[in-house]
């Protein structure tokens, strides 16, 4: 009988600190995470924050239904968020134990319970399972490695696996980042998997990273709706610093919504 392959080695998980914030790595310089010690529900990294733009497209009176999934636990800041301040029912689904551990150890990580499951599997068997479809409001993905190149699961098959496990109307938030990474290309994937009609891109921040947004069925509504639910982002979870106006200036929709003249008339 032929022996298995073994597993590849999974990178060491450390933390680093500095001027207050406590960041998770694996085995090299890039950051993987971070968490403001003495604000620990406070969303620290930029991209992060824009990843929970996908607020802006539930139904203000929506925010917190539905089931919350995580890939790619990262310093824990989304699932935190879901779990804790939209008392969602959240799931993380991790391939690194060492990660889950130290999440738990020193990024606040509460323990499983009734509304929270963090899960030690690969991101791209948990999506393929026929029980996760339709299941799921938002969707974060964040798949890196120690090296940061590129996402580790970034084809058209992942994506349409993604679009399958959203529930109608739920939307997906995926942060495209790596030296080796297309942002184009990996635009291109989404769009195909959910409908160029469904996805929005932010400008990208300082370090690099481009957040994709992309729906199941969504309408996304008028400007003047948009900046209603953003102001209800912003004062309903002030103390987690959601930017959620600014966030609407960095709005590219892949396929621009028409909009009436300036001068026309209500009915």
């Amino acid at each position: 009988m032929a022996s298995r392959r073994p597993a590849p080695k999974l990178p060491e998980a450390t933390i680093s600190e500095y001027q207050g914030v406590r960041s998770l790595h694996l085995g090299t310089i890039w950051i993987q995470g971070s968490m403001r010690i003495a604000k620990p529900d406070l969303v620290e990294l930029e991209y992060v924050q824009r990843m929970l733009a996908s607020l802006l497209w539930l139904p203000t009176q929506q925010i917190g239904q539905g089931r919350a999934v995580q890939l790619g636990l990262g310093a824990a800041a989304i699932t935190r968020f879901t779990h804790k301040a939209l008392r969602m029912p959240t799931t993380a689904v991790e391939l690194n134990p060492a990660v889950i551990e130290l999440c738990r150890r020193s990024f606040h990580l509460p323990a499983d319970g009734p509304r929270l499951q963090v899960l030690n599997l690969d991101a791209g068997a948990w999506v393929r399972d026929p029980a996760q479809r339709g299941s799921v409001a938002l969707l974060y993905v964040d798949l890196y490695d120690h090296e940061a190149a590129a996402p580790v699961l970034d084809d058209a098959g992942f994506y349409a696996d993604c679009r399958g496990v959203l529930a109608d109307g739920g939307v997906m938030s995926v942060n495209l980042f790596g030296r080796s990474a297309s942002f184009e290309q990996s635009l291109a994937r989404i769009a195909q998997a959910f409908g160029e009609e469904q996805v929005c891109a932010l400008r990208p921040t300082r370090e690099g990273n481009h957040v994709v947004l992309a729906g199941r069925g969504v309408t996304l509504p008028d400007r003047a709706t948009l900046l209603d639910r953003a102001a209800h982002i912003e004062a309903r979870f002030r103390h987690c610093g959601l930017p959620a106006r600014k966030w609407l200036r960095m709005l590219r929709p892949l396929v621009p919504q028409a909009r009436p003249p300036a001068e026309a008339s209500l009915p």
